[in-house]
């Protein structure tokens, strides 16, 4: 499994301590160089030094990613159990929902902004768990501040290992004639054979560490793609949309309007039976009157007309009125269209703007990936021209 390659590092290490005490003549008897074997059992001690903290860091990142994946196996598990019901609503107050405390505490953000946008009618917004469970996270976690100069310093170290050696083998040469100087070859020999060897090891550990940690990271990096993935689609929070929000505020218009209109025809029905009545009622009394009292309450029947004639009028009026506020809720029906074309046309902005986001995102990697490329052979030519 890529995320435990790091046992590799130790195997070659122990390679390479093997391969040094051979070369010195340990195995075979003989007495090493004493300044030879100080400085190779001290570059060793500081390479091993360098594993060992990293080594710490990459177990630190392997439970991180192990418990990312259980979680995407578990989401999976839970949704097809709910019949593909969205799982948000049985784990937003879960407090088991990681043990890792770096995820727990950047869960526990993030369910705190999903709780801000909560109202009475539901959640208003939402936001990417990316925001707070993403690459930086695992890089914090795998201490990639310190692992991505790793490979650097230990081939600083090689080269640093060859600049000693020579000193020590030019600093013990001397001589003015063929004589003492081929007594003062074997000092020469020896700090050169210190250079080579510390430069050797230094660049073949910093090649294998940075095959390894490449290739952790990009496994990590692909489980946390996975997990991410599988929230998205199984429990991330669903708010309600633009369109949803005006079509309730559609049927609450046109709710008011019709009861405003149920009021008004049941006002103008009232109003013209009262009508009626008060004109029947008038009729029938001046009728009895007139055969009694006579001309005055002919005056009574008149002025009881004009109330019925006012009435009618007062009938019209209601009916104008239903008129107005049946052409005010057509207004507001089209401004509600003009506002769903407006919105539609903002979606459609919106993912033109992702998808040059994403070409953008691709271009500055690929541009990213040059310049490594770039650097790394640069740094590999100044190696080999300084040598």
């Amino acid at each position: 499994m890529k995320n435990k390659l790091y046992y590799v590092l130790f195997l070659f290490y122990a390679l390479v301590v093997a391969f040094v005490l051979y070369i010195n003549g340990v195995f075979a008897g003989e007495e090493p160089d004493f300044v030879t074997m100080l400085i190779n059992i001290g570059f060793l001690i500081i390479i091993g030094v360098l594993f060992v903290i990293s080594t710490v860091s990459f177990g630190r990142l392997n439970r991180c990613t192990d418990e990312l994946v259980a979680m995407t196996e578990q989401l999976s598990k839970e949704y097809k159990a709910s019949g593909g019901k969205n799982l948000w609503a049985s784990i937003q107050e879960r407090k088991d929902v990681f043990t890792n405390s770096e995820l727990r505490i950047a869960f526990h953000k993030y369910r705190a902004r999903i709780k801000s946008y909560r109202t009475k009618r539901g959640l208003v917004g939402t936001c990417e768990l990316e925001e707070y469970i993403n690459e930086d996270l695992l890089d914090r976690v795998g201490m990639s501040f310190f692992n991505s100069g790793i490979s650097g310093t230990l081939t600083g170290l090689g080269i640093l290992g060859t600049f000693l050696g020579l000193s020590i083998g030019l600093g013990s040469f001397s001589g003015n004639d063929i004589y003492t100087i081929s007594d003062n070859v074997g000092p020469l020999l020896s700090g050169m054979k210190v250079a080579f060897h510390t430069s050797v090891y230094g660049i073949f550990f910093s090649l294998i560490f940075n095959f390894v940690y490449r290739s952790i990271m990009a496994d990590a990096y692909e489980k946390l793609e996975e997990f991410l993935n599988a929230f998205k689609q199984f429990a991330q929070p669903i708010a309600a949309t633009e369109d949803e929000n005006s079509a309730a505020m559609l049927v609450y218009q046109a709710n008011m309007a019709n009861a405003m209109k149920q009021m008004l025809d049941l006002m103008k029905g009232n109003a013209m039976e009262q009508t009626a009545g008060v004109e029947r009622i008038a009729n029938q009394f001046v009728e009895k009157m007139n055969g009694v009292l006579g001309v005055q309450f002919q005056k009574l029947g008149n002025n009881l007309k004009s109330a019925g004639d006012v009435q009618m009028t007062y009938a019209n009026s209601s009916k104008d009125l239903i008129e107005a506020a049946t052409a005010l809720v057509e207004v507001n029906r089209n401004m509600q269209e003009v506002l769903k074309q407006m919105l539609q046309r903002q979606e459609g902005f919106a993912k033109e703007l992702q998808e040059q986001k994403e070409k953008l995102n691709v271009t500055c990697d690929e541009i990213s990936d040059e310049i490594s490329n770039q650097l790394y052979a640069f740094d590999q030519m100044r190696s080999l021209y300084e040598k």
